[in-house]
């Protein structure tokens, strides 16, 4: 009787916490603002000024050359500036710049200012026949300068001049407030009213460039950086230098938002005084920045001295960003099944990119497979079935292809292609080749991604087919005694799982620790689906007798470099943290958390991924975070993991990246962990990368020749969320 009771008061605990087992977080999937750019280049090299749009949604730049037009352009496939012929009675004139009055576009030329709205009856004429500033007033009076002249025009023309008495004149505005105008000098600040037609001296400093009227202040530019005057010239703000870069060139006001041009890129001040970063070619054709402007439609005009960069703020969803980036793996970055790479582009140029091999080849198609398996479970999308077994077709040609049972390639190819690229062997079919070496990187993609299917796609003949392909590799690897065997009947350099090469390493060693997490998570996926014995027994020898659960539970804050006495090759793989290895252990932790052998191991490895993910969070990485989910725990930094899928550039093309020489950004002291700076910059202000890189990686020389799939960098991440159920889908 006793039995009885404590079996049911054993029962009821168990009842008791199993509900009270934390609810995960949720994101609620509300549009958000998505940034993109539209460039268009100058065909010549041209001194650009201004670039405005008018109520009708027209844009046109001024040069020293004249007046210019946008042709052609969209995202991706950049367009053009081309000569502004137009209308001809404008084009034959000889117009010196450009300007907006009450959102109309207005010119100056040799002899008048003139516009086309109005029926064109703004025709002011002037006596400054080299004329190019020109800002406007109260009832169509203008203020009008050459660079060291001031002229003020009412509509009856010249009422009041003042000759090079000011040193060299940089700008014009108007404040409609208490209307004066304001005169910018390099080395001071003027107003001048209209009213009285007195000139006075609000500000003198040196080196000044550029300034906006905002919030009742003027915002004043330096080469150092800028600060906020009251309208009497009073200092209110200090100089403020830390800014992305501080050799300021404009300053405009856009919806409420300051924006700064400066010598390195465009950057909008948010409203916790940090600053968005638009620098590259991602979003601007060159950082030298000459003048901002609102566009039509949300957008945003930055000219510079290359072309002008149309910055495009648009609502979306995450869902509708997968669906963006779904059309761009499956249009542009699939070969043979594989979630491959666009390389060998022309700055930028989408139509002279080609598809490549990867070492990676299986482990970022893996990835991608992942992604499309969550996607399927989640939404049952027969298009995300038929990617995945497209996906399938690739990896298990990998194995069939070189004739080695259960040896996975690293790629195929059509022969002719890699003569001389030694790792290339011939397959038995003449068309075609074959990649060896294959890495431990490789085979845990694979087993994640053929884990996934096995459990989670309700094809019976896809699913019978990964558990077949899990079943091959892993006798493989126990056959041939917990190495990975290539043709030459060698052990790869990569794949070794044996005890006398893991616990080779010292403790400290992070490849000590990595394989044996990896290698249980492995013969735990093998096991629970094929239920074949010698997988679980293999697992609990490594890890009972050869200390692989140790390895495995061992904390982070242990791995660093080998200690001094160590081989040469544990120095080598200690030099620093290996984020391709976070990459791995990502990978296994699928298998090693949701197939282990008993609930007390469950426990433990919760713990191991837990303490790992705590050494990632600085990273901000939405796949790490969003895999740590599975663990159960609520506080997975799911604000973080849907930042980072929000902040993702649509532009996936590695351009050439610079933030080291940013002023706004405090740089770390060298570390092991390689965390450069205090916080981790947005992924859309940093170069593209994969998960198996640095997200603290400050610049990067992309120089446009390469675009990378969102395949295993977003899409992945993204439908794991919705499977997990801490992303929903879409609402509005």
């Amino acid at each position: 009787m006793k039995c009885h009771f404590l079996l049911l008061g054993a029962l009821l605990i168990s009842s008791v916490l199993f509900a009270q087992k934390p609810k995960l977080p949720v994101h609620k999937d509300v549009p958000f603002v998505q940034e993109y750019s539209i460039k268009y280049y100058f065909k010549d090299a041209f001194e650009p000024l201004k670039a405005y749009t008018d109520l009708n949604g027209a844009i046109k730049v001024s040069t020293k050359s004249g007046l210019y037009q946008l042709y052609a352009g969209q995202f991706l496939y950049p367009g053009t500036l081309e000569k502004d012929v137009s209308y001809r009675p404008i084009a034959d004139k000889k117009i010196a710049n450009l300007g907006l009055y009450q959102h109309q576009f207005v010119m100056i030329d040799d002899k008048a200012i003139l516009s086309n709205a109005w029926a064109g009856k703004l025709f002011t004429k002037h006596s400054l026949p080299d004329a190019y500033l020109l800002a406007g007033g109260k009832d169509f009076s203008f203020l009008i300068s050459n660079g060291t002249d001031v002229v003020y025009l009412s509509k009856e023309g010249t009422s009041w001049k003042e000759n090079n008495a000011i040193g060299k004149i940089l700008d014009l505005k108007y404040d409609v407030t208490d209307n004066l105008f304001y005169i910018l000098a390099e080395n001071a600040i003027y107003s001048f009213s209209e009213k009285d037609k007195m000139l006075q001296k609000t500000y003198a400093a040196n080196d000044l460039t550029c300034f906006e009227l905002f919030s009742g202040k003027l915002i004043v530019g330096t080469k150092n950086g800028y600060l906020e005057l009251d309208k009497t010239g009073k200092v209110v703000t200090p100089l403020q230098q830390k800014l992305p870069w501080p050799e300021l060139t404009c300053i405009s006001v856009i919806d409420n938002q300051l924006w700064f041009g400066s010598t390195s890129g465009a950057f909008m001040r948010k409203p916790d005084g940090k600053f968005n970063y638009y620098a590259s070619e991602r979003w601007i054709p060159s950082d030298k920045v000459i003048h901002i402007a609102k566009g039509d439609e949300n957008s945003v005009l930055i000219l510079t001295d290359k072309g002008l960069g149309k910055l495009v703020f648009t609502k979306m969803t995450l869902q509708e960003k997968a669906e963006f980036y779904d059309k761009q793996v499956r249009t542009r970055h699939i070969r043979n099944g594989f979630n491959g790479t666009l390389g060998h582009m022309t700055n930028g140029n989408l139509s002279t990119g080609r598809l490549e091999d990867s070492d990676n080849d299986g482990l970022w198609t893996s990835m991608y497979l992942g992604g499309e398996i969550f996607r399927y479970a989640t939404t049952k999308d027969p298009k995300a079935l038929q990617n995945c077994r497209e996906s399938l077709e690739a990896m298990e040609r990998l194995y069939s292809i070189n004739g080695i049972p259960g040896f996975p390639s690293r790629s195929f190819e059509r022969t002719g292609y890699k003569n001389n690229d030694k790792p290339w062997r011939h397959a038995s079919d003449p068309e075609w080749d074959w990649k060896s070496t294959t890495s431990s990187d490789e085979v845990i993609g694979h087993i994640f991604a053929f884990g996934a299917m096995a459990e989670l796609i309700d094809d019976k003949d896809l699913k019978s087919r990964s558990i077949a392909l899990i079943d091959t590799l892993m006798s493989h690897v126990i056959k041939n005694d917990m190495y990975l065997i290539d043709w030459d009947g060698k052990p790869t350099l990569w794949g070794k799982w044996h005890p006398d090469y893991v616990n080779s390493f010292p403790t400290n060693v992070g490849d000590r620790k990595l394989n044996s997490s990896n290698i249980t998570a492995m013969l735990q996926t093998a096991y629970h689906f094929t239920k074949k014995e010698k997988y679980k027994t293999k697992a609990f020898e490594l890890m009972k007798k050869h200390g692989y659960y140790e390895n495995l539970m061992r904390p982070m804050k242990i791995i660093g470099q080998a200690p001094a006495n160590s081989d040469e090759w544990s120095k080598h793989l200690s030099g620093a943290w290996n984020h391709s290895d976070d990459e791995m252990y990502y990978m296994g932790y699928w298998g090693l958390y949701r197939y282990a052998f008993n609930d007390t191991l469950r426990a433990g490895y919760k713990k191991a991924i837990v303490d790992h993910w705590q050494f990632e969070r600085p990273e901000k990485d939405g796949l790490w975070n969003i895999l740590t989910a599975i663990t159960g725990i609520p506080d997975f930094d799911l604000e973080e993991a849907v930042w980072y899928l929000q902040e993702y550039p649509l532009d996936m093309i590695d351009w050439t990246v610079k933030n080291s020489h940013r002023r706004d950004i405090e740089l770390l002291p060298p570390n092991f962990i390689e965390q450069l700076t205090k916080e981790v910059l947005p992924p859309d202000e940093v170069g593209v990368i994969r998960h198996n890189n640095s997200r603290f990686m400050l610049d990067r020389n992309g120089r446009g020749s390469v675009e990378l799939s969102a395949g295993d960098t977003w899409l992945l991440p993204y439908w794991a969320g919705r499977y997990l159920k801490v992303i929903s889908a879409p609402t509005r």
